[in-house]
């Protein structure tokens, strides 16, 4: 079970149409498939989504970090020394989705290798999750109209909407009229990725506090450590840390100083082994935990919904696990289904992705 190779294969795959939100925009899935071979011939896979906008990573810079740096430090190693990898990697700085995907896919080859799937590696609690849709900028009725066809389409009733705008008014009322128009049945809640200042942000707040919000995530600069503050002190609803609790010690800082009261998971940037250090963390304090989302592909989503299921904490909310309905096409020779609101765990070894090679000769984009 030992490594004998990486890859790190640019791809790109257009959007349906340009995602918003506060602190960027994209229009294509550049990511980058990263491939762990081992001298049994078994292959494990992962997605590296890199954004630059939040994390400084880029696709050339994955594939280079990869091919340069990381893979030297994994050939040799088998899929079971997974602490002295993540040693390893963790001399470099930075690099969060390229490490990630190394992990995942080390992970993936494992359970490929015992013939057994990295949920059950993981914890084996359930073998799904609810499904949570994100909604980007947009004007109220077309935001409302995609809830809704998301609602009908995939029976999926739980929506993270993106605001973070300026004046507040423009995401409040996108709010308001998703509320009124989809009623109690389904569950709302805001991710301002740091767009507002804490007094923006509590007037925000105020302005819904009626409409029944869930949680709200990030809506202003950590950085801004005593507005942050105030802000969570006067809220009624959990507040996530998302990109200010990338690892561990992030969380443990953010609840602690009273600047968070839950986490976002994310496998495209804490992989397997850290989201593992972050989830027991969570579990231990009494946090609510949400399984995030990169804006990955199918296979992103499908690494997310492994590591959820595994553990009730996890499993417990609706996953943000639908972002890959955006894209234009897919990898995955068998593409990922959303039924009832629901994402099942695939059944097969590891990660249960098998890609397709007619697919990934298509959209690589190094050759």
């Amino acid at each position: 079970m030992k490594i004998t190779r990486v890859e790190a294969i640019p791809f790109a795959i257009p959007y349906r149409k340009p995602l918003r939100f506060a602190s960027g925009e994209v229009s294509a899935a550049e990511h980058v498939l990263v491939r762990v071979h081992t001298e049994d011939g078994i292959i494990g896979v992962a997605e590296a989504p890199p954004r630059p906008f939040t994390y400084g990573e880029t696709q050339a810079g994955i594939v280079a970090a990869v091919d340069s740096v990381f893979a030297p430090q994994l050939v040799g190693l088998s899929l079971l020394d997974r602490e002295t990898a993540h040693v390893r990697l963790g001399r470099t700085v930075g690099n969060p989705a390229a490490k990630s995907a190394l992990d995942m896919a080390m992970w993936d080859a494992l359970g490929r290798g015992l013939d057994v799937s990295v949920t059950e590696l993981l914890g084996g609690y359930t073998d799904r999750m609810r499904v949570s849709h994100m909604l980007g900028f947009d004007e109220p009725a077309a935001m409302v109209a995609e809830a809704e066809r998301m609602r009908d389409t995939y029976g999926i009733t739980t929506f993270k909407v993106k605001v973070g705008r300026r004046p507040v008014s423009l995401d409040t009322a996108v709010v308001r009229a998703l509320r009124e128009a989809l009623g109690d049945a389904v569950e709302l809640y805001v991710d301002g990725n740091r767009g507002w200042t804490a007094a923006e942000s509590a007037r925000a707040m105020s302005e819904m506090a009626d409409l029944d919000l869930l949680f709200a995530e990030e809506l202003c600069p950590a950085d801004d450590v005593l507005g942050r503050r105030w802000l969570v002190r006067q809220l009624d609803v959990p507040f996530i840390a998302d990109e200010s609790a990338v690892t561990a010690a992030d969380v443990t800082r953010e609840v602690l100083g009273g600047s968070a009261t839950a986490v976002s998971i994310k496998t495209a940037r804490t992989g397997f082994i850290r989201s593992q250090r972050t989830h027991h963390l969570a579990e231990g304090l009494g946090l609510e935990v949400v399984m995030g989302n990169q804006i990955d592909g199918q296979l992103g989503s499908l690494c997310t919904v492994a590591f959820g299921a595994a553990y009730p904490l996890t499993s417990r909310r609706a996953g943000e696990l639908s972002n890959f309905l955006d894209m234009r096409d897919d990898l995955l020779a068998e593409p990922l289904r959303i039924s009832d609101g629901e994402l099942v765990v695939p059944p097969g070894a590891g990660l249960g992705a098998e890609l397709d090679p007619d697919k990934l000769r298509h959209y690589r984009r190094d050759r």
